[in-house]
């Protein structure tokens, strides 16, 4: 059985550890996009370091139609806020790509871009401020590689990589955070679609799978299973050719 309270202590004794090791005294930074994954990491990296050691950065592309739940969050837990627009950067890398592609850039790059130079900006304003990039993503997400690499899926340290969607709202719940934060529909925020519109399945039923390896389903799992073996590099260091020398 879940104990979603002694798990949230562990993970906040975690962090603490983390830290010690890697960033004595340095402050945690990451994107606060207002869902349940920026919430609950912005709250246990709070419980664990202090709200003065917590910074938030929101980083809209032109407007960004939910910011008011990220500003809900980042006032709820009293953490320094960043605000960076980064439209201007993305309109004109985008349009300096398709113009040496000679056309439009295909959806994915229009989709996966946004969070690459999200990320830029997030390390940007994480070596200004003594930091460390806190990585959002769940085990769900990584599972099936519903992330973009060097995106979303960067970071310094993860708090969720372990935790499926069910057990990060768990925690969320204990953590005593907004609720309609916390069970807010979760959406990449790029392309319009829930995420279980663009993965085929719910999360219920995938992190069903992980946890048991049950998927009543025949399509559903196998669906999972092609999801999972195409996205396993996402999680892996970069392969590096070794010399016999």
């Amino acid at each position: 059985m879940f104990n979603a309270t002694e798990v949230k202590d562990a993970c906040v004794r975690w962090i603490q550890d983390w830290f010690e090791e890697n960033g004595k005294g340095c402050n945690a930074v990451l994107g606060i996009s207002g869902g349940k994954d920026s919430s609950i990491c912005a709250a246990l990296c709070v419980e664990a370091l202090g709200a003065d050691r917590v910074i938030g950065v929101t980083m809209p592309n032109g407007v960004q139609p939910d910011i008011d739940d990220s500003i809900k969050l980042i006032n709820h837990l009293g953490i320094k806020r960043y605000n960076v627009n980064i439209g201007p950067a993305f309109q004109a890398l985008m349009g300096e790509v398709e113009a040496r592609l000679g056309g439009p850039a295909s959806d994915q790059t229009r989709i996966n871009m946004a969070p690459r130079i999200r990320m830029t900006a997030l390390y940007a304003i994480s070596q200004s401020n003594n930091g460390r990039v806190v990585n959002t993503c769940n085990l769900s997400e990584d599972w099936v590689g519903y992330s973009t690499r060097y995106g979303d899926a960067a970071g310094d340290f993860s708090p969720l990589g372990g935790l499926t969607v069910a057990e990060v709202l768990a925690i969320g719940e204990v953590l005593g955070l907004p609720e309609d934060l916390v069970h807010k529909t979760p959406s990449d925020g790029l392309c319009g679609k829930t995420d279980e519109d663009n993965l085929g399945f719910t999360y219920a039923v995938l992190d069903k799978y992980i946890r048991t390896g049950v998927c009543e389903d025949p399509a559903t799992r196998s669906l999972i299973d092609r999801k999972h073996k195409m996205n396993l590099f996402k999680l892996k260091p970069i392969p590096h050719f070794e010399p016999k020398i």
